[in-house]
């Protein structure tokens, strides 16, 4: 069938290939002209290879800076723009479509029913209302539980393609050098390496329909590790949602985090020890209101630190991990807290020293407070990022991101490592909700 429709994909190097990749190649009716970028830095110089874009493409298509659009619809004569990325307020939203609307192009957003994959094995999905409310921590907790119990977890995380998409098409992380080899961005390692540390190994890529085949062979579950607020690529037997104690009210002002919430099984409100009664009242009120068959359970992320002895009466910089501190919305975390608890004398504030590019990440994301986050998209960046630490005149580096940054910088600066680990405070026990699906 000829092209009937010119579109735009809105997106951020994730939901946005897999889009396309499950719907648009199976609907040739509707071409697109290039995608747009956003939230990621240095992903829009890209373009999406024509070995990916299937026999209906002659070309590789364009990405361009989301910037662009108004620009772009009327350069392409564009009928609609497909918005494709997560973790954005319900005005951002609107007003994107507002703006492609006044540009003379419909907006859309496509749901499971068009996207979601449906696999051989038993799914266990695990999403969020919000980035940063501490999905990664439960979805570790529960590959876990799985291989303790017998079973060989093939977990899928959401996509962080960042580099070379034809190399990065279906990837396997099995040991360290699996992180060398796809040439991991920091934040990419932040997903991945925590797994190769538990013995686990995990998927991710560009091509999930080739994912999902490939970790079906050597496993008996399916595991899906979320992506920001995203929902799930591979519809579920069992679907997880976390909320974020600490941002009540975010379940039902985000996109698409109340998609999520609309749709679990398992409602998890996380981080409640930190949080008020109000606080977690509120979240149960808006779950009894939207999805009053889930099941609720409460539970926290614990601060596990290595020699925490080595914070008392230090002068510190705190590194955190960096999506949640930007897109994400979040002021501080686990770095923050453990330094606090544990009595470091003098925090330093980054924006006094930072360079290039993270000092540019302070003036886009002003809400972040004396903590440093942990971007490195680019090897500039990450060198940027050295710098900023070296020259920060810390007595002591906390580092509370997922991947530890003694694999992507160099400071001869002590080190002390933080981690969050899920646990359960009240409810059904979960590993009991998830054998229950599995006997199925």
């Amino acid at each position: 069938m000829s092209a009937q429709y010119q579109c735009l994909i809105a997106g951020a190097a994730g939901r946005d290939f897999h889009n396309f990749q499950t719907f648009f190649r199976q609907h040739p009716e509707f071409h697109v002209c290039g995608f747009t970028a956003t939230q990621i830095p240095f992903i829009e110089s890209r373009s999406y290879p024509q070995s990916l874009a299937g026999p209906d493409y002659d070309a590789d298509i364009p990405i361009f800076p989301e910037a662009q659009l108004p620009e772009l619809i009327k350069r392409f004569h564009i009928d609609f723009v497909f918005l494709a990325y997560s973790d954005l307020a319900y005005d951002t939203v609107m007003h994107t479509a507002s703006l492609v609307q006044a540009s003379g192009a419909s907006f859309v957003l496509l749901g499971p029913e068009q996207t979601q994959l449906t696999s051989q094995r038993p799914v266990i999905a695990v999403t969020a209302v919000r980035t940063g409310a501490g999905k990664s921590p439960l979805t570790r907790w529960i590959a876990s539980h799985l291989a303790a119990a017998g079973h060989t977890p093939g977990t899928i995380r959401h996509p962080m393609p960042y580099g070379n998409l034809e190399q990065q098409r279906c990837q396997h992380f099995a040991t360290e050098a699996d992180l060398e080899r796809y040439e991991c961005t920091i934040e990419e390692r932040e997903e991945y390496q925590p797994y190769l540390e538990r013995g686990l190994s995990i998927y991710a890529g560009v091509d999930y329909e080739l994912i999902l085949r490939t970790a079906e062979k050597d496993s008996d579950v399916i595991l899906w590790d979320g992506g920001n607020n995203d929902f799930s690529f591979i519809k579920p037997d069992l679907l997880i949602t976390v909320a974020d104690a600490l941002r009540p009210g975010h379940e039902v002002r985000y996109y698409p985090g109340e998609t999520n919430l609309r749709m679990a099984d398992v409602v998890v409100i996380n981080k409640v020890s930190a949080a008020t009664d109000a606080d977690r009242a509120l979240i149960r009120e808006h779950v009894s209101q939207l999805n009053p068959d889930a099941t609720v359970i409460e539970a926290d992320l614990e601060l596990v630190v290595d020699d925490p002895d080595q914070i008392t009466g230090r002068r510190v910089l705190v590194i955190e991990d960096g999506p949640t501190l930007l897109h994400g919305g979040m002021a501080t975390g686990a770095g923050y807290a453990a330094a606090r608890k544990f009595g470091a004398t003098d925090f330093l504030d980054p924006r006094n020293f930072a360079k290039g590019t993270i000092a540019a990440a302070y003036q886009k994301y002003p809400h972040m407070g004396p903590i440093l986050p942990a971007l490195g998209y680019s090897e500039q960046q990450r060198q940027e990022l050295s710098e900023t630490i070296n020259g920060s005149g810390a007595e002591l580096i906390i580092d509370a991101t997922p991947a530890g940054l003694t694999h992507v910088v160099q400071t001869s600066l002590p080190i002390v490592r933080v981690r969050y680990e899920f646990q359960q405070r009240t409810g059904t026990p979960l590993e009991q909700i998830i054998q229950n699906v599995l006997k199925q």
